[in-house]
């Protein structure tokens, strides 16, 4: 008797998740399927997509931890080209026995079968640990504090996870599951939950848990109709801070004012520059504040995915210049980039203060320019007719 959506609902997500795995694992047993091993570590389902294994530093006679490892040809390649020593950590007993049995007589791995979190508390923390569209099927709070506590200090975590799904549906900003079916050529759909998370929200959890996010990629679908888009999380496992150390309270004085520094995109198609409506009533272009380890380029990318759904890459961002100005005594620096190539349509994304992104001929921009797209674009085309409060604009040497 199939289950009510009521008593469905009360089935944990992880317990959802396991079950699927369970019977995936059957299906690839009876198929007697065992994937290849790669000739390059790949993070995304398509090939040559993405970064490789040089992501995870030098793994060489180092142990690295391969979060659920599946099949465990991604474990068994980092040991037969990179010299290192995998452990493949598996929860679902099918999937495992898949790995165990093709790869039994590889020297240097070793596929162990339990729940990552429980199999850390335990375990000699490791050199590296990564993920390939495994991590999001459990929930952060419960994994990142374990690989916190089962990496050395200094350790990188490389995590693939599923941005935009084949539905075109993004990312969340809360972090809670939402169903998401796996695939298997024309076997039924599996239900799964999963975390499908904001770049900006990982980083949150990283930061709160005890890692450094270095970089987060967006890599789209190598077909440009397809909606697909994963994340590339490079964080790196920080110090624990030493015990001991005194500090004193904050003042209760409210701060003095300091510099803000941001950045502003201009995107020019045949329709005209992309401009989105704040909800206090301006128009603006794509952009915000830079974040601690940032560059430019990728405070700009960060920027427009979070806000209009829009990919790019760092090699389509070109930097234009600074612009400084002074409000209620804060110095303001903001960095005008032009970027020359994109995918995707912009759309207004959930929780985001700029939305109703459309595109302004140049000869017909609107009224009610936010300051600081109108002194960037006047930078960049000064035979533009703005006005706006003055601002010193230097150029970078590449932009002239």
């Amino acid at each position: 008797m199939p289950s009510t959506p009521t008593q469905e609902a009360t089935v944990p997500a992880e317990d959802t998740n396991t079950r699927a795995w369970q019977i995936y694992g059957q299906r690839q047993l009876a198929r007697a399927y065992t994937p290849p091993i790669p000739d390059q570590l790949g993070w995304t389902p398509w090939k040559g997509i993405g970064p490789g294994a040089e992501v995870l530093g030098d793994i060489a006679g180092r142990r690295v931890l391969d979060i659920g490892s599946g099949a465990g040809h991604h474990a068994v390649h980092l040991v037969q080209a990179h010299g290192a020593r995998v452990t493949g950590i598996e929860l679902s007993p099918t999937q495992h026995e898949r790995a165990a049995s093709a790869h039994a007589d590889v020297d240097g791995v070793e596929f162990v079968q339990a729940d990552v979190t429980e199999y850390l508390a335990g375990a000699e923390p490791f050199d590296a640990a990564y993920a390939i569209g495994t991590i999001a099927f459990i929930d952060p709070h419960r994994s990142l504090p374990a690989l916190r506590d089962g990496l050395r200090p200094g350790a990188p975590l490389i995590l693939s996870l599923l941005h935009t799904d084949l539905h075109g549906r993004g990312p969340s900003t809360e972090v809670a599951p939402r169903e998401q079916m796996i695939l298997l050529r024309d076997d039924p759909p599996l239900p799964t939950q999963m975390w499908i998370l904001a770049p900006q929200l990982w980083k949150d959890l990283l930061t709160e848990y005890g890692f450094r996010v270095e970089a987060i990629d967006l890599l789209p679908h190598p077909d440009n109709s397809a909606t697909v888009i994963q994340q590339l999380i490079r964080a790196r496992r920080l110090p624990a801070r030493p015990a001991g150390v005194s500090s004193r309270p904050r003042s209760t004085r409210a701060p003095a004012a300091h510099a803000a520094v941001g950045v502003g995109a201009i995107l020019l198609s045949e329709q005209g520059i992309l401009l989105g409506l704040h909800r206090r009533g301006t128009l603006e272009l794509p952009g915000g504040s830079v974040e601690a380890g940032e560059s430019f380029e990728d405070t700009v990318i960060r920027e427009l995915a979070e806000e209009t759904g829009l990919v790019a890459r760092a090699e389509d961002v070109g930097l234009l210049g600074t612009l400084v100005d002074h409000v209620d005594g804060v110095l303001r620096v903001t960095v005008g980039a032009l970027v020359h190539a994109w995918q995707g349509q912009p759309a207004t994304q959930p929780g985001e203060s700029v939305g109703d992104w459309a595109w302004y001929p140049l000869d017909q921009l609107p009224d009610g320019l936010f300051v600081c797209s109108a002194q960037i674009l006047t930078a960049w085309r000064p035979d533009l007719a703005i006005d706006h409060a003055p601002a010193h604009f230097t150029a970078f040497a590449s932009a002239k």
